[in-house]
């Protein structure tokens, strides 16, 4: 009795440990909704009940609201797409079959399973982390391959709306400029514009259009384009300029991100030699004086000293992926 009850903690205790540092690695909300936060505070308190309004709302209060819309329905969009795997898979570049994804999802798992009982280990033990390796560790991996991905997007951006600035002063359409960037950029931009010109060439309207391209890049730049061309198409307005101050904000992001990755640093550093230091000394003692280690697997109270160990590890995860995981 007491070496199943030991077997099956050690499971636990294998499939909180990589879920949770998958978890943490992964990355989760993209503060999207900050960005809605802010645009509700530029609009203030007209909408509220209790609210003084004024006899007549001005153009700028409109752009406001509008722009205020926009957000509210993207965001909803974003938070589909972010958690979709077909939108993952597609974010990296893989395509959208997600039955591929399921298939060598379980084949890592049936890997791990095999070669813990290859060891002669427990089968509870090898249940546990084939579930955790099948199920998060595909996961894992999806989400980093998108990431890079999205984040090779997103430092090429900048150039590209200088591409359409350029163009614009100089007389071409906006389509053309659209064009010019599918055909002179690298991968991934140039795919990504390359599927806007087609869609648009085969009467998608812009506005759907950049939908779909929000779809598979979600990110805040894609999604300040979309606004920029959707309110410059109904109000009006200099969109050489508009599409120039994106531009610098956009460029003004990245810096900012660079300064604080700079800064925190340190403080992430910290946060993975303070994670992996409890198992490691674990599986170093284990090795050096296994019978130093026997009653935590073989007593009661090991046992439930294994659980509240497990319990505040996961615990100190994620609040250290909290205090490190900074978005602008």
């Amino acid at each position: 009795m007491g070496s199943t009850l030991a077997t099956l903690l050690i499971a636990v205790l294998g499939f909180i440990m990589v879920a949770g540092l998958g978890f943490a690695l992964a990355g989760g909300d993209n503060g999207q909704a900050k960005t809605v936060k802010r645009a509700q505070a530029l609009v203030g308190a007209e909408g509220r009940p209790g609210g003084r309004r004024r006899p007549a709302v001005s153009a700028q209060d409109q752009r406001r609201r509008q722009i205020l819309k926009t957000l509210r329905d993207q965001d909803r969009q974003q938070k589909k797409a972010t958690l979709s795997i077909s939108a993952k898979m597609q974010q990296a570049g893989l395509g959208d079959n997600v039955r591929n994804f399921w298939i060598a999802s379980g084949v890592v798992g049936v890997v791990v399973l095999l070669v813990v009982l290859l060891l002669r280990q427990s089968p509870f033990i090898g249940l546990g982390l084939g579930f955790a390796a099948g199920f998060g560790l595909p996961r894992w991996v999806l989400g980093f391959l998108a990431a890079r991905r999205v984040k090779k997007f997103t430092e090429a951006f900048p150039d590209a709306m200088d591409i359409i600035v350029r163009g614009i002063r100089s007389g071409l359409p906006v389509h053309d400029s659209l064009r010019v960037i599918a055909r002179e950029t690298a991968e991934p931009m140039a795919g990504q514009f390359n599927r806007l010109v087609e869609g648009i060439g085969m009467g998608v309207s812009m506005d759907q259009a950049l939908e779909k391209m929000f779809e598979q890049m979600p990110t805040p730049e894609v999604r300040f384009f979309a606004i920029v061309l959707a309110i410059q198409a109904k109000t009006g307005g200099n969109l050489a300029e508009a599409l120039g101050n994106l531009s610098t904000v956009i460029r003004a992001r990245k810096l900012m991100r660079e300064k604080i990755k700079a800064l925190s640093g340190e403080a992430v550093a910290s946060a993975f030699i303070i994670g992996s230091l409890p198992p490691g000394v674990m599986a170093l003692i284990s090795m050096t004086a296994p019978e130093y280690m026997k009653p935590l697997f073989t007593d009661p109270r090991g046992h439930m000293m294994l659980l509240a160990g497990a319990v505040w590890m996961s615990i100190g995860i994620f609040a250290m992926r909290k205090m490190i995981n900074f978005r602008i």
